[in-house]
C-alpha cells in the first residue's frame, strides 16, 4: 500500500465514526440546505488540523524523540479503546442515527454550527492532530506529508459523499443494521491501526 493510500484509510476510518459533526452534515444533506458551505467548513478544518498535527509532531520528534514513543503508546491505547467500543456498539445494536428531514436553512447558523461541532470537540484534537500526526511521523520527514495528503483526501471524500450522497442513502441508514455493520468495520480498522502503532 502506498503512503498516500495508508493516510487515506487512516483519515477515513477516524472521521467516519458516528458523531455530532457527521450527524449534522447528514441532516443538512438530507434536507439539501447549505450543504456546500457546511461540507467546505468541515473539509478545510480537517486539512488545517491534519497539517498542524503532522508539522507539530514532526518538530517535537526532532527535538525530543521520546515524545514519539509516548504518543505512539498513548495513541495505540486510545485506538484500541475506540475500536473495542465500536465493536461493542456493533454487537449490541441500538445505535441508530436519526436523520431528520429538516436542516439549518440560513447560512450563518449553519456555518457556526459546523465550526462549533468541529473545533469544540476534544476528540478532533486526539484524532486529527495527535493520532494522525503520530502515524504520519512513522513515514519519515518526506513521507509524512504524503500520508497527510492521503488523510486530507479521505476527509474530503467522506464529507462530499456524506453531504451530497445523504439523500441517496436515506433509506439505507434508516436501518439500525446499517450502523451496526459500519461500527463493526470501524472497530476492525481502529484495532488494526492500534496494532500498527504498537508494532511500529
Amino acid at each position: 500500500m502506498t503512503t498516500v493510500g495508508a493516510g487515506f484509510l487512516a483519515g477515513l476510518s477516524l472521521i467516519i465514526a458516528i458523531g455530532s459533526q457527521n450527524a449534522f452534515v447528514l441532516r443538512q444533506g438530507l434536507a439539501r440546505q447549505q450543504v456546500g458551505p457546511v461540507v467546505a467548513v468541515c473539509m478545510l478544518s480537517d486539512i488545517v488540523l491534519i497539517s498542524a498535527g503532522v508539522a507539530g509532531i514532526g518538530t517535537l520528534v526532532e527535538q525530543a524523540p521520546w515524545v514519539l514513543e509516548a504518543v505512539r503508546w498513548g495513541g495505540a491505547a486510545f485506538l484500541t479503546a475506540y475500536g473495542v467500543l465500536s465493536l461493542r456498539r456493533a454487537a449490541r445494536g441500538g445505535g441508530t442515527l436519526e436523520a431528520a428531514a429538516r436542516g439549518v436553512t440560513r447560512l450563518a447558523p449553519a456555518l457556526l454550527t459546523a465550526l462549533a461541532l468541529t473545533w469544540l470537540n476534544p476528540h478532533v484534537y486526539l484524532d486529527t492532530v495527535l493520532l494522525l500526526g503520530s502515524l504520519a511521523s512513522g513515514y519519515g520527514p518526506d513521507g509524512r506529508w504524503l500520508f497527510a495528503t492521503g488523510a486530507a483526501l479521505g476527509s474530503v471524500v467522506w464529507f462530499l459523499v456524506l453531504g451530497y450522497g445523504a439523500r441517496l442513502a436515506s433509506g439505507l441508514f434508516a436501518r439500525p443494521t446499517s450502523w451496526r455493520v459500519l461500527d463493526a468495520v470501524i472497530g476492525v480498522i481502529m484495532l488494526g491501526l492500534a496494532a500498527s502503532l504498537a508494532l511500529g
